[in-house]
């Protein structure tokens, strides 16, 4: 009679760790996204609040301040997943929010003293932090996330980045036209990020055998499904680092390449592209502005339950789900983004629903492509995600300047189609490559002792002879008479 598995609690701390996560990626991606809002009221006072100061920046400065926080990002996204690895994601996630929580505070009276150029330098600082949180993020799911809930954990666990750019784009607004003015944006923001601080000191672990919460029954459960060692905590797996960079199922950071894209050119370009061209206000910019990112946050969902599914009836293979899921979230708004390039102020509400579906529909690449990392390898996810994630978010930095090349009048709508239509080019090739050399299946160099000596290991362990693998031994008067040529095959023959 088979044993059954062990199973953890319907509802355990595995589930904690990913709530914490997921309030974690909200508030700082609130602090990160704000800024697209916060510079339409900084330089448009009359449809904000008056009483607060009023900056004549240029196009080209403001997409410098737009795209400042990456230059710091990814600096720190490699070195992320070495310091994650060394003193675990509570300690490093701790920190990185309370960065951004303190420059976040910071940033109005510098603003005030030293104007745009000091507004890039704080958004630098908070990229410095930040550039750690994905890193930390993928090696603390792998950490707790059973093979068979990774989906469930994993997808609601980054759904928080879509509900902070909702809360950035929607609450952002509202503060702005509200009596805080402009400078609340940030006032909130950074107090949001302090007070998470707390909650994820208290709760978080870095690993189930760490936490004073788990129980007995979960604690074996997540462990044992990781089929990890008893002595895994305490020791460091060598990177494979050759593997990994010769391994072609790592190749497709091309297709995070392509979503990082698509999705800040969005993130950044729609408060302008609507106060622009749609000559919206600032308070109902910031409405419909977050509208496409709601949907997002919802779909999400929608995108997870239909991926449990799909794996639990055995219809698609955890592969063919995120490479068809992935097609989904890349293609769809690739074909929303070309006809929204088309559209006036006459069609404002059919701009507004492209996108919404755009956006919405991206949120596919969560499941599709953006876990993959933990497939591939999860003993080194937290370095995949850093590398990966480093190549990708050198687009954010260019997205904003090439916004700012191309877009010379914000009221020309033909600019505006440059601009959406290069975007929709990139989402349909970083996909193309997905769908080629993409894989959900495990790598060979993520075993433990993928780099241990393979000769050295077979000499140790030296096999057990029956008694008719024993040769006779050779006696020692005739031994003594036998050259060396001779000895030497006589050996060998036994």
């Amino acid at each position: 009679m088979t044993q059954k598995p062990c199973k953890g609690p319907r509802l355990g701390v595995r589930h904690l760790q990913s709530f914490l996560l997921f309030l974690g990626l909200t508030v700082m991606h609130i602090a990160r996204l704000n800024v697209s809002v916060a510079i339409v009221a900084m330089t448009n006072a009359a449809t904000t609040n008056p009483n607060f100061p009023e900056y004549e920046w240029t196009e080209k400065q403001k997409s410098y301040i737009l795209s400042s926080f990456y230059w710091g990002y990814i600096l720190t996204l490699c070195p992320g997943s070495f310091l994650c690895r060394r003193y675990g994601a509570k300690v490093v996630l701790f920190v990185a929010s309370c960065g951004t929580a303190v420059f976040s505070l910071m940033t109005p009276w510098c603003i005030t003293w030293g104007g745009w150029q000091v507004f890039c330098a704080i958004r630098i600082l908070q990229g410095l932090f930040q550039g750690v949180i994905f890193p930390c993020v993928t090696e603390h799911l792998a950490m707790w996330s059973p093979p068979e809930e990774r989906n469930r954990l994993g997808a609601f666990s980054y759904t928080g980045t879509d509900c902070g750019t909702v809360l950035a784009m929607f609450i952002s607004g509202m503060i702005a036209k509200g009596a805080m003015g402009w400078p609340g944006i940030s006032y909130v923001s950074g107090s949001l990020c302090a007070a998470w601080c707390f909650l994820w000191l208290i709760f978080a672990s870095n690993n189930a055998t760490e936490s004073r919460f788990v129980g007995e029954a979960e604690c074996k459960y997540i462990e044992s499904s990781l089929e990890h060692n008893e002595d895994f905590h305490d020791r460091t797996i060598p990177i494979p680092w050759r593997a990994i960079w010769t391994s072609v199922p790592s190749w497709p950071a091309v297709t995070r390449c392509a979503e990082t894209y698509g999705l800040s050119t969005l993130q950044a370009e729609i408060p302008s592209y609507m106060n622009g061209v749609l000559n919206m206000e600032i308070q109902s910019n910031a409405v419909f502005s977050s509208l496409p990112f709601l949907a997002m946050w919802l779909l999400s969902y929608v995108y997870l339950i239909a991926a449990d599914v799909l794996l639990k009836k055995k219809i698609l293979s955890l592969t063919s789900v995120r490479k068809l899921f992935n097609t989904l979230s890349f293609w769809i708004p690739a074909a929303a983004l070309i006809g929204i390039g088309f559209l006036s102020e006459e069609n404002k509400n059919l701009a507004i629903v492209l996108m919404t579906v755009s956006v919405g529909v991206n949120s596919g690449a969560t499941i599709g492509s953006s876990l993959n990392s933990i497939d591939l390898s999860p003993n080194h996810a937290g370095i995949l995600i850093g590398l990966s994630n480093t190549v990708a978010n050198v687009i954010p930095i260019l997205t904003p300047l090439i916004a700012g090349e191309i877009v010379a009048d914000k009221h020309n709508r033909g600019q505006w189609q440059i601009v959406f239509g290069l975007a929709a080019v990139i989402f349909f090739v970083g996909n193309v490559v997905f769908i080629i050399w993409g894989t959900a299946k495990a790598q060979p160099w993520d075993a433990d002792d993928f780099l241990k000596p393979k000769d050295t290991e077979t000499a140790c362990e030296k096999p057990k002879n029956t008694p008719a693998e024993v040769a006779p031994p050779i006696d020692p008067v005739l031994e003594q008479q036998i050259s060396w040529p001779e000895r030497y095959t006589a050996k060998a023959i036994e």
